[in-house]
Order: C-alpha cells, then structure tokens, then sequence
C-alpha cells in the first residue's frame, strides 16, 4: 500500500496518497474532495492546480499508485523465475497475511474494489483497468510457460487458463475476506489456491485411476 503522506512528500504526492486512503476506505463516489484536502492541509485551489477534477484525481491514483501495487506485488515476482507455481504460492500466503495483520484486508483489495465500482460508469476507468488485468494474465500466462520450457510446469497445462484462474482467485480472496470479516475464511481460501495451483507442477499426475476388470464386474 502507498505511504501515509509525510512531510517529504511533495504537494501532488501528498494529494494522491490522502486521496488513495479517501477512496480506499470509502469508494471513489463517496470520497470528499473536501475531506481530502483538509486531510492533506492544503486548499482546493491547489488540488485544481495539480488535477483537473475528480475524475483526474482518480485516474492518477490507478496509473500512479495502483499500476505500481500491482507490478510490486504480483508481476516482479514472475519475472525471471522458472518456478512460477512455487512464486505464486508465496506472493499469495505473504499478501495475506500481511494484510490480515495490518487490518488492511477488512477493506478488500483497492484495485479490485475501484475497478467494480467504476469500471461500469466511466470509460476511462474501465480501460485502465482492463489493461491492468490484461498484462497481469499475461505476466502469469508467460510464467507458466516458461515453467513448462523449465519442466517446473506440467507441459499439458493450458497456461491462459491457469493464468485466469490466478487473477479471479485473487479477485474473491481478498472479496471474502472483505465481505466475511473472517480473516481465517481469508486463510483458508489462499490455501486453497495454493494447493490447487500444486496441480500443476510438473510431475503431477493428473489421470484418474483405472477401474479393474473384475471391480466393474463386481459393480454389476
């Protein structure tokens, strides 16, 4: 998550990261522009010199805050390992519990709940984030294949598949623990995960076990 703004932080700095916070907390519709700027102890003249309005406030926190969650938590650690199914696993049980710590779970994922909520009202959102699921399917997909080139990933994998499962899986982890307040119901939904994404390791099979010819008789 952003820093809580600080006394280094430039003024721009310091409106995005109070804003991230207004919105994280109480979704972007409900969001005061009045309470951000008491928050960040300037003035609305100055938050209309840095952005245009809302809307553009709003953008700037998916381009400049979230893309850079995003990238940090669940694309960089993909980016050169041959075991992507091991990554995962441990991308999904630090995330978890770190946030089940900090408390910053109760609220949900801050991609996932402003890409719901405005992704149906308004283009601009919608296409930032599409793009942003996009590249994290892509980033997944191209790890399971080179895991498959590496003989970490069975090679019967369909890696697009595999790669969507991962972002939804993420989407109702961090929604169930948001929805439910049960951070163990959160645990165990990442676990979960974790155990089916196991199946896919090279080495793993994945055939169901014959049935004899005298236990089909016997079945008769």
């Amino acid at each position: 998550m952003p820093k809580s703004p600080g006394p280094t932080q430039s003024l721009r700095q310091r409106l995005l990261a109070t804003a991230f916070s207004e919105v994280y907390r109480r979704s972007f519709q409900s969001a005061s522009l009045n309470e951000i700027v008491a928050e960040a102890k300037t003035t609305k003249g100055a938050l209309f010199h840095h952005f245009d309005g809302k809307q553009a406030l709003g953008y700037a926190i998916v381009d400049e805050l979230l893309a850079p969650i995003l990238n940090e938590r669940w694309l960089a650690p993909l980016a050169d390992t041959d075991d992507p199914i091991t990554a995962l696993q441990k991308s999904f049980r630090r995330h978890i519990a770190d946030d089940t710590s900090s408390g910053n779970w109760v609220y949900g994922c801050p991609m996932n709940n402003l890409a719901q909520e405005m992704s149906p009202l308004d283009e601009g959102f919608r296409t930032r984030f599409d793009a942003m699921y996009d590249r994290w399917r892509q980033t997944v997909s191209s790890a399971l294949e080179r895991g498959q080139r590496a003989r970490t990933v069975r090679k019967d994998v369909d890696v697009t598949s595999a790669a969507t499962l991962v972002v939804v899986a993420q989407i109702g982890i961090w929604a169930t623990g948001k929805h439910s307040r049960n951070a163990q119901l959160m645990i165990d939904a990442g676990e979960a995960l974790c155990a089916s994404l196991e199946t896919l390791r090279a080495g793993r099979s994945t055939r169901k076990p014959r049935t004899s010819t005298n236990s089909r008789r016997s079945s008769r």
